[in-house]
């Protein structure tokens, strides 16, 4: 079983495009467009004219249909104004009538008012003066109350300056013997350090003696030298 030869013949695609020659162009070329019919000055103008008479027509039709929308416009404004019209007449109307009743029943109060004052003021009468009576005891206890109060807040001065000056020597007294205490406190703790310096220094010096002593017996020789000295 042989191979299949699957090589594909390459083929130069501008060699291709030269052998078919000139492509035929379906649409206008540059050269077309250039050397196209051009229009002449006056041929412009009468465009133009045209152009402008194709606006006024326009511009009447909005100016036409502007009217017509004020005219619609001015009769909405007729009746919304003559219904405002109308309410504020009603309004006025109902507001004279509460102005009326208003001052009718101004006028039934005051009646009434003028006889219930005639009464209240008899009544009135009576009872400030019962108020008065009620009131005379009572301002008699109030001054009495207070007469006390006095006297007690003096009585109370008057014993507090001794008490005061005693109280200055407690405290006085006090203090000075919190500063004893703690002067005798420190003297014990400085008597304490000393004494514990001491007894350290002299372990020290003991530790030292006996140290000295055994090298000295553990060394053999060590009393033959002493006797020649």
């Amino acid at each position: 079983m042989g191979k299949r030869d699957n090589r594909v013949a390459y083929v130069n695609p501008i060699a291709a495009a030269r052998s078919r020659g000139p492509v035929q162009n379906s649409g206008p070329t540059i050269q077309d467009y250039l050397g196209r019919p051009r229009p002449t000055w006056e041929e412009l103008k009468e465009q133009l004219e045209k152009k402008k008479k194709g606006s006024r027509a326009l511009a009447d039709f909005e100016d036409k249909m502007n009217e017509r929308w004020k005219k619609e416009l001015a009769k909405n404004r007729e009746k919304l104004m003559g219904g405002s019209d109308k309410d504020k007449e009603k309004d006025k109307k109902a507001t004279e009538k509460k102005k009326r009743e208003k001052k009718k029943c101004s006028r039934h109060s005051s009646s009434s008012s003028s006889s219930s004052s005639s009464s209240d003021s008899s009544s009135s009468s009576s009872s400030e003066s019962e108020d008065e009576d009620e009131k005379k005891p009572l301002k008699k206890k109030r001054k009495r109350k207070r007469s006390s109060a006095r006297r007690a807040s003096d009585d109370s001065e008057a014993e507090s300056e001794p008490e005061r000056k005693k109280k200055k020597k407690r405290m006085k007294e006090e203090g000075d013997n919190e500063k004893d205490g703690k002067n005798h406190r420190r003297k014990i703790k400085t008597e304490r350090k000393d004494s514990s310096s001491k007894s350290s220094a002299e372990s020290a010096g003991e530790e030292f003696t006996s140290s000295f002593v055994w090298f000295h017996f553990s060394v053999p020789g060590g009393s033959q030298e002493e006797k020649e000295k």
